[in-house]
């Protein structure tokens, strides 16, 4: 017969043994490190600079890297000019001074430099990316090309994939659909979102412009059941901006789900929707305001505050990014030339993690992971 502490022994390590599992396992496990990327655009010559993240989501500043071409020297107004592949091993970055794309590898001894490839326009701003597949958004033709990016780092145009965007006078970013198979692109100054169908050969189809439900759309992310959510910066008078969202049907046509729900804020402009799709967040930069949405699985969106104020970043927040378990948030503020980050909690609450400093104030574009 078994003693009673033998017995006290064996339960005891079947309860470590099982909250050991579950911590590792689930709500409550270790975050992992990884990076964060911030693109200067000078136009004296553009780079990369290059922050370490903490299991926290502290940054910490870890150099830089040149990426041959030449920036702006100011604010591109888009989204999605630096971008990272869905593996994470490359990173991509336009030089909107010099009409060219920049590949790197991401390596665990920091980024390699691998090509540096003409747009297929003039003023690259924006990149999409679905598996190999990569579109490149060029404001001042303005058009979208298309390219294969190959094992080594190379980026091979797509025969026949460029496509103007007639119409178009100040087009903000270019995005697949969850399935690869649209191309999105918003213009601001005649309120319209594009529409491209994408053959199997990765070649786009002529755009097909639809009204956007409220004016100036921006930025947008695109969820998992391929719903569309769109900032409206409506010119950015304090109060006015607001978030639309879209059903997208396998033609590319866009049914309203939740028509301009208000920020309550300024020139909402930036979007990202966390991976599980739950929430999405936008940077109002004429607030200095970052703005919580949830997310519903129909595409619905409704602030998570009555105010629209989930986090005060800094002076003029632009670019954001989320971490790639979507832990973290990072926005990119122009004003005060820092990157702000927070932890998000389930309900979507933002705890914030710190700043980082001495970011130029013509930086345009992050990343992280």
């Amino acid at each position: 017969m078994m003693d009673f502490a033998l017995r006290r022994r064996i339960v005891t390590s079947g309860l470590v043994l099982a909250a050991t599992v579950f911590l590792t396992s689930g709500a409550f496990a270790q975050d992992e490190p990884g990076a964060l990327y911030a693109m200067t655009n000078t136009a004296g010559g553009n780079s990369i600079l290059i922050f370490d993240r903490a299991a926290n989501g502290a940054l910490t500043s870890a150099g830089s890297v040149a990426t041959g071409g030449a920036g702006e020297g100011s604010g591109l107004g888009s989204q999605g000019s630096l971008v990272l592949t869905n593996d994470q091993r490359w990173l991509l970055a336009v030089n909107a001074g010099s009409n060219d794309v920049t590949v790197f590898s991401v390596t665990p001894d920091g980024l390699q430099w691998r090509s540096k490839t003409p747009s297929g326009g003039a003023m690259p701003i924006s990149i999409a990316i679905h598996g190999r597949l990569i579109y490149v958004l060029n404001a001042g033709t303005p058009n979208v090309s298309g390219f294969h990016l190959s094992s080594d780092g190379t980026l091979t145009p797509v025969p026949g994939s460029t496509q103007l965007l007639n119409g178009a006078a100040g087009p903000a970013q270019v995005a697949f659909s969850a399935d690869g198979e649209l191309l999105f692109v918003t213009d601001k100054p005649t309120n319209e979102i594009f529409t491209l169908r994408v053959d199997n050969d990765g070649v786009a189809g002529a755009p097909v412009a639809h009204a956007s439900n409220g004016a100036t759309p921006f930025g947008f992310a695109v969820d998992q059941r391929d719903h569309l959510v769109v900032s409206e910066a409506h010119g950015g008078p304090n109060g006015t901006s607001a978030l639309s969202s879209y059903d997208v049907d396998e033609e590319g046509d866009l049914r309203l789900i939740s028509g301009s729900v208000p920020t309550h804020q300024g020139a909402a402009c930036w979007v990202v929707i966390t991976e599980n799709d739950k929430f999405a967040f936008t940077s109002d930069t004429a607030s200095g305001v970052i703005t919580g949405f949830s997310l519903s699985r129909e595409g619905s969106v409704a602030t998570l505050d009555p105010q629209g104020v989930s986090a005060r970043p800094g002076s003029a927040p632009t670019d954001l990014a989320l971490s790639e378990n979507s832990r973290f948030l990072f926005a990119l503020n122009s004003g005060s030339g820092t990157i702000a980050g927070w932890r998000i909690g389930s309900d979507g609450a933002l705890a914030f993690t710190g700043a980082a400093a001495g970011i130029p104030a013509s930086a345009s574009g992050i990343a992280a992971r």
